[in-house]
């Protein structure tokens, strides 16, 4: 029993020794502190981990703390100058029903604040997202005469702060705007509109803040794939003025102007080729008998109800404007000829019907009207007159008989003494002179054009045409 105790009182001395070296050593790596071993060999230190060394926090070093940044810099002192740059990234629509466009852009502010210096061994500046700019003061610049704006915010808040050590800031953000557009429709569709975006501050005046463009022109700048669907982007300029306002004073505006020219295929095929096509539809009538009502009428006001739809259509997409545009010209000039070929089908079918009516009467007065004349012939006969009024011509057809005078009935049983009635044939007959036949003629073929109803027809074949082709020549010379 003697003997067991003795091993077990050493084995745990050892046990306890090697657990305080164990702990030794632990403290020895944490601490960091430098040992020598029994062989001559020195532990060096780690370096620190940056990533767990506090700093100060960003409002501590740009002491956002120690300014009141409710006013803007240098107060009470002369006016601040604002620079400013803009970047166009699209001009998304062009509406001519709301007469306004819109815009999407990169609008960078530019400016010093002695309040944001901070020491910098590099010489660098700090970017900071928007979390930092309610913080400390921003020009208050908004857009003239805008709709609808916002900042966009996928993911977050698209706003740049960047701060140099010398005080000077960059404030960029991502705009899309929608601007009124004072647009002239006088030519329409044949126009070139100028459009403006104009940025101004606006609690500060021209005694508080001064805006300018920073580089001028070259302030502005856009991108090469910008297009429209409908419009020819021709120029981007700038330009600045100063505004008054009667109640606060004068202020700086700047001015993002840019100029647009409408392409005019789309319109010449959807409204200027249907509308010619209509107008020489409407001439396929002058080629159609005129006894032939039912296609006449039909091919009329079929193209009468077209070139309304297609005004229709025009005007649907257009603002109510009070003046006349070019396409309401041609439109309606091409409206009237449309309905003036109708009109001419009415006018003939009038005069049709007179003339019918005219020969009918006439035709009935002349079978009405037969008188006897003695000229020996073996029977009776009746001779039509048709108006009562021939020429010499007209009784050379008589030669062959034989003349005697007119002698009463009466006279006749006396001579002969038997009252025999010999079969004869009686016509009074009015010959007229040349000179009266000749002036009758000379007045009815002034009145040829209107009394024969073809002669309308074939002169409405060449005078409709004509006349739209002349005004599609001083139309197109005009507005092109």
């Amino acid at each position: 029993m003697p003997y067991l105790i003795k091993p077990l009182i050493l084995l745990l001395c050892l046990v306890v020794t090697g657990e305080c070296r164990k702990h030794g050593h632990r403290v020895r790596r944490w601490t960091g502190t430098v040992e020598t071993q029994k062989h001559g060999t020195s532990l060096t230190k780690k370096p620190p981990d940056v990533t767990k060394s506090r700093k100060p926090k960003t409002e501590h070093l740009l002491k956002v703390d120690d300014h009141d940044f409710t006013m803007r810099p240098a107060f009470g002192g002369p006016a601040i100058p604002v620079g400013v740059d803009v970047q166009v990234e699209s001009l998304d629509s062009i509406s001519e029903v709301d007469m306004d466009f819109t815009m999407t852009l990169y609008l960078r502010h530019y400016w010093k604040d002695e309040r944001l210096t901070f020491t910098s061994s590099t010489n660098k500046s700090m970017t900071f997202d928007g979390r930092l700019v309610k913080k400390i003061w921003v020009p208050d610049v908004f857009f003239v005469h805008s709709k609808r704006s916002f900042i966009h915010d996928t993911t977050t808040d698209n706003i740049m702060l960047r701060v140099f050590p010398d005080g000077h800031v960059l404030y960029s953000l991502r705009v899309t705007v929608t601007a009124a557009c004072n647009m002239d429709f006088s030519r329409f569709p044949l126009d070139s509109q100028t459009c403006s975006l104009e940025l101004e501050s606006y609690a500060y005046t021209d005694e508080d803040l001064m805006l300018y463009w920073k580089s001028g022109d070259e302030s502005l700048s856009t991108d090469d794939r910008i297009s429209l669907s409908q419009f020819l982007i021709q120029k981007f300029h700038t330009t600045s003025r100063l505004a008054f306002y009667s109640s606060t004073g004068w202020y700086n505006r700047l001015y993002i102007n840019f100029t647009l020219r409408r392409h005019i295929f789309f319109f010449l095929l959807q409204t200027y080729f249907p509308a010619t096509l209509m107008v020489m539809l409407s001439w396929v009538s002058f080629w159609i008998d005129r006894r032939a009502v039912p296609a006449r009428v039909s091919l009329g006001i079929t193209t009468v109800l077209t070139m309304s739809t297609i005004i229709t259509g025009v005007n649907a997409s257009m603002p109510r404007v009070s003046y006349i545009k070019a396409v309401d010209i041609y439109l309606w000039v091409s409206f009237v000829f449309v309905f003036l070929s109708v009109l001419e089908y009415a006018a003939v079918n009038y005069l049709s019907t007179v003339q019918d009516r005219r020969e009918r009467k006439m035709r009935e007065r002349a079978r009405s009207q037969s008188l006897p004349c003695t000229c020996g012939i073996s029977q009776t006969r009746t001779m039509t007159m048709l108006d009562g009024t021939y020429s010499e011509a007209d009784t050379n057809s008589l030669a062959g008989y034989t003349e005697e005078p007119m002698v009463p009935e009466e006279e006749q049983e006396e001579m002969h003494g038997v009252p025999e009635k010999p079969e004869h044939m009686v016509v009074h007959l009015s010959v007229s002179s040349e000179s009266t036949a000749t002036k009758k003629k000379k007045s009815l073929r002034a009145l040829n054009i209107i009394q024969n109803t073809h002669a309308i027809d074939k002169y409405s074949r060449m005078i409709f045409p004509g006349s739209y082709i002349f005004f599609n020549l001083i139309y197109w010379s005009v507005y092109c």
